[in-house]
């Protein structure tokens, strides 16, 4: 375990060894596992549960309610929404031992996921999503899409600040109208910001 250079609440259960990065903190009756990997300046909410062998980046808000299973991965920036769920079984029975079958979810940087949404496991989330409330995810997720239903299906783009992408002319160049940065289709169901670097976050001031 780290150094306490993280904050946890009095009512959180930290079980050893595991590695949580500073600046992190870690609410009212949450329960890390042991073997987790949390990065740094995190906030966990109240009630939140993250199983054995988890890993989670930097700068991750994660709201009351959520459960983190072993199997899903979240990379940094990621925001999940109050009571959104991860799987990490497809036909779970409980008569039938399947640890050994977890099937792996990964979440790419820059993702939100909205308020009781559930991911179904073994898909990959891409940078940037946008989950909406309630949405159930049962496929992969392209960079910057959003996603809304049951089950989810692409409605739109949205931009790295969250607002859905326009696009006012002819030449396939979407505009974010917060940061009025430019994305492009630049294959079939793949869009690039063409104004800040695809491997480098948000700047600080955003």
């Amino acid at each position: 375990m780290s150094d306490m250079s993280y904050y946890a609440h009095p009512t959180a259960v930290i079980d050893e060894p595991c590695s949580i990065g500073q600046g992190t903190k870690i609410w009212h009756f949450c329960h890390i596992m042991k073997n987790a990997r949390i990065g740094e300046r995190c906030i966990f909410g109240q009630n939140c549960f993250v199983a054995n062998d988890v890993i989670i980046g930097n700068n991750v808000k994660i709201q009351n309610n959520v459960s983190v299973y072993t199997g899903v991965e979240l990379e940094d920036d990621v925001f999940c929404g109050p009571s959104c769920v991860f799987t990490n079984v497809t036909n779970p029975r409980s008569q039938v031992l399947r640890h050994h079958l977890y099937e792996p979810t990964l979440v790419r940087r820059g993702t939100s996921i909205g308020a009781n949404a559930t991911i179904v496991c073994g898909v990959t989330i891409g940078r940037y999503a946008f989950i909406g409330a309630g949405a159930v995810v049962i496929r992969d997720v392209p960079d910057y899409a959003l996603i809304l239903g049951v089950p989810g299906s692409q409605k739109a783009w949205m931009s790295r600040h969250g607002h859905r992408l326009r696009n006012p002319d002819t030449e396939d160049v979407f505009f974010c109208p917060e940061s009025n940065w430019r994305y492009k289709e630049v294959e079939p169901n793949v869009l690039r910001c063409l104004d800040w670097p695809e491997d480098d976050p948000l700047p600080a001031e955003s």
